[in-house]
């Protein structure tokens, strides 16, 4: 149940919002080439419209953090919402390249914004459950929009390649509705939103420097493993988008329209996983969530690597994406318990250029198997990575475990 600051409203506004971090890149994908024909430009180039905002979104998101820190999430968010818009709408009327490559810079600005806004407005606004609830969620519209984003996006470009830059001006309405419902946090008023908070938490006296984010990494160091995880679990997710269509082309499967279905599938498993989250969480811990997850992946990507038949190949996607489910909140909330209070933004944004780079980096790092192995080569070494990851956090939470024994027999 919702605090009683925030409203409802509050928390349909922050999840509705989530899914434009997803949606900055995923609505025009499968308009790439009618934006390539329309601009005027090589394949290449046009692929640049795609990943332009996501280079933005490594740069700033730094600022961004230090913003949120410095005067509260609630009116860096709100701006990263008309930024948004601006930035995503006017492709719209945009029909160079150049200008529209500026417009897709400001939007990846917005969404760097928008992405650590909502971070750290969860944490302000909600606490213990209730926390964990918003965070599901948002992890949840989050795989959802993946799946859904493409399919708005393929059906528009089909009337005209401009009409699914409309879409971004969604951030409008969203925003407005932010104003309304959107409380100030404490990061704003100095006046708790928890019981278990303080203004003396929130103090930001000296606390925007590089030594007190080194201080933050040396007394936990934990935060750079989280950081790692964001990043494999980014890396993986790109490695299913990418080359998830060419595996499916050696089983018969060659039609656009039921690739996107299989890439749906994966989303609409995360969807689950993340409503499901805070029930899952309040049984179990984050950590043998998060261990759930890398078994799931193994499972799946091994399942990838040797099954030869369409309906075989929906298992991995459908087990990829509830494992999704379960380690995007749990890195939220391992930044909220760890990150110093006043740092919450900038440590915040951090994760944020993590999954941004391991999305990047994905085809790289998982393209160089390919030419030795061939596509399932990709999955092998996926299967492999994976139960790394598993074995790890198996000997971390055993570890746990007998210590936790220990402690209670003394």
């Amino acid at each position: 149940m919702l605090s009683d600051s925030p409203t409802r409203a509050t928390l349909w506004v922050i999840v509705s919002s989530a899914t434009l971090t997803v949606m900055a890149g995923a609505i025009l994908g499968p308009v790439v080439p009618q934006i390539q024909t329309g601009v005027g430009v090589s394949e290449s180039l046009a692929g640049l419209i795609i990943t332009t905002h996501a280079a933005f979104i490594v740069l700033t998101s730094p600022v961004a953090g230090i913003l949120v820190d410095r005067f509260g999430p609630r009116r860096p968010f709100i701006g990263g919402l008309l930024l948004y818009a601006v930035g995503g709408g006017t492709g719209l009327v945009i029909d160079d390249f150049i200008p529209l490559l500026v417009s897709r810079a400001v939007l990846g600005v917005g969404v760097a914004f928008v992405y650590t806004g909502i971070t750290v407005l969860i944490y302000d606004l909600y606490e213990g459950q209730q926390m964990n609830r918003a965070l599901g969620l948002r992890s949840g519209a989050n795989s959802v929009g993946g799946a859904v984003w493409p399919l708005v996006g393929g059906g528009l470009g089909t009337v005209s390649w401009q009409l699914p830059f409309g879409v971004y001006l969604i951030a409008l309405p969203l925003g407005l509705a932010a104003i309304a419902t959107i409380p100030p946090t404490t990061r704003e008023t100095g006046v708790p939103t928890t019981q278990n908070e303080s203004s003396s938490d929130n103090s930001h006296t000296g606390s925007n420097g590089l030594a007190a984010i080194a201080s933050g990494f040396q007394r936990q160091p934990a935060l750079l493993l989280i950081y790692l995880l964001y990043f494999g679990t980014n890396a993986f997710l790109y490695a299913i988008v990418v080359y998830y269509p060419q595996l499916l082309e050696t089983v018969g499967v060659t039609s656009s329209l039921w690739i996107g279905l299989y890439l749906t599938v994966n989303g609409i498993a995360g969807g689950v996983s993340g409503t499901l989250y805070d029930r899952l969480k309040s049984r179990v811990d984050a950590r043998f969530l998060v261990l759930v997850a890398f078994i799931l992946w193994t499972i799946a990507f091994g399942t990838a690597a040797s099954v030869n038949s369409p309906i075989g190949l929906v298992i991995p996607v459908a087990l990829f994406g509830f494992g999704v489910g379960l380690v995007f909140p749990s890195a939220f909330i391992w930044i909220e318990a760890l990150a110093p209070k006043q740092l919450q933004g900038q440590f915040s944004s951090y994760l944020a250029m993590a999954g941004y780079i391991g999305q990047f980096v994905s085809p790289i790092l998982f393209g160089v198997f390919v030419s030795p192995f061939g596509i399932r080569g990709v999955f092998i070494a996926a299967a492999l990575f994976a139960s790394v990851g598993m074995a790890t956090l198996s000997l971390a939470v055993l570890t746990s475990l007998r210590r936790s024994s220990v402690k209670d027999q003394s």
